[in-house]
């Protein structure tokens, strides 16, 4: 890869089969881009310290409800671990070594310390999500809970997280399967980048919105609106060969889509000038 040596860390811990991919490591080496003064081992040096010393709160009787109040008394309590409610939309949300360092965060990334934990005293835990919010829950069947990791560790049931859906859209929402389904870690991290990505767009950004959707095409190398976005990026940018490269796939790829009449409209503007 003509890259970074940091977009090739990241590059080769997502290239394993889904199951195997570290997700501190690759959140790390995902914010080894933007912050290259810190050492990704000091950060999973802490989650192991995290870890044992909740091992050492849990009771002699483990139950999953009691293992979560231990995790949540830890996180929460001793540690003071909280999600960002006064500026959700700070980068460093999104990056695992400023969440770790600053204790406060957005619901992926502080359900990302959560699992980290989770795993390490082999309580398995998954992520969950859901539209607008993310949760995570114990990887047993039936298990019927989810935790709220940006909200103090809060355990939620079904009818909970459609009152939250519902509080998200503003209206009455029905809570459908895939709204609590599970995520893969490439998944995970599409979010973490898809996040960022806005948060670039947002603040006028564009080099680094097209970093975080060329992480997200090593993830998933099909996502062609991915492709179109990071195409009209670099038309904006005058960067016009990358521009015509991923605009012209896009339309290979979807040449019925809605936008077709303004992607061909973008490549016409720059033939004539070129």
């Amino acid at each position: 890869m003509n890259c970074s040596p940091y977009r090739e860390l990241f590059y080769s811990e997502i290239n394993k089969s889904d199951e195997k991919i570290d997700l501190a490591k690759a959140a790390l080496y995902l914010a080894l881009e933007d912050d290259r003064e810190f050492d990704p081992d000091e950060y999973l040096n802490a989650l192991d310290t995290m870890a044992n010393e909740v091992q050492e709160t849990l009771p002699a009787t483990l139950y999953p409800l009691q293992i979560i109040k231990s995790i949540n008394n830890y996180l929460y309590n001793d540690l003071g671990f909280t999600g960002n409610t006064i500026d959700y939309y700070d980068p460093r949300n999104s990056f695992l070594n400023h969440v770790i360092e600053r204790r406060t965060g957005i619901p992926i990334t502080l359900s990302l310390v959560y699992l980290e934990i989770a795993k390490r005293i082999n309580f398995p835990m998954v992520g969950i999500g859901m539209p607008g919010h993310f949760l995570i829950r114990p990887n047993f069947e039936e298990v019927g809970i989810y935790v709220d990791a940006f909200n103090q560790g809060e355990i939620l049931f079904p009818q909970d997280c459609q009152e939250q859906l519902a509080k998200i859209y503003g209206q009455p929402v029905e809570l459908q399967p895939q709204f609590l389904a599970t995520v893969s870690n490439k998944q995970f991290l599409t979010r973490m980048l898809t996040n960022l990505k806005a948060i670039y767009l947002n603040r006028n950004e564009g080099l680094k919105a097209i970093a975080a959707i060329d992480r997200i095409l090593l993830l998933f190398p099909n996502a062609v609106m991915e492709k179109r976005d990071r195409g009209v990026l670099y038309y904006q940018l005058n960067l016009w060969i990358e521009a015509r490269q991923d605009l012209e796939t896009y339309l290979v790829n979807l040449p019925q889509a809605d936008d077709v009449e303004i992607i061909r409209q973008l490549l016409d503007r720059m033939s004539k000038n070129l």
